[in-house]
This record gives C-alpha cells, structure tokens and sequence, in this order.
C-alpha cells in the first residue's frame, strides 16, 4: 500500500475492519467531492521516510488550498 517498510510495520492494521472501512468511506468520497491531497498522495510522508528512519510522527491537517 505505501511502497516502503511502513508496509511491514502496518499490515496488521491494514487487515482490521475499522481500516478497511475507512478506506472505502475515503474512497467514497473522493468520487463524491473535491478532497485534497490527490488520493495517490496521502501517504508521501511515509513514502518519502522509511520507518527506520523516523525518531517522531506527528498527524495533522495542513492547509492544502
């Protein structure tokens, strides 16, 4: 799903039913509204690092518009 070792670390999550059903409301609604970033771009952060490299994760929004 990311591409990197986030995939390792995560894939039990990725298999829980609150995380597939997050990811169908998500993809509901990027068919329903204009959401940003671009579906293919909300996981750069843990594309562009690999878990090994990561000290500290902090989620947030950032003004995208």
């Amino acid at each position: 799903m990311i591409g990197n070792s986030w995939d390792i670390i995560l894939q039990d999550e990725f298999k829980k039913e609150y995380f597939t059903n997050l990811m169908d409301f998500i993809k509901n609604e990027y068919k329903t509204k204009t959401i940003y970033p671009k579906q293919n771009e909300v996981f750069n952060a843990f594309r562009y690092t690999d878990f090994d490299n990561v000290k500290v994760v902090i989620l947030g929004q950032d003004p995208y518009h």
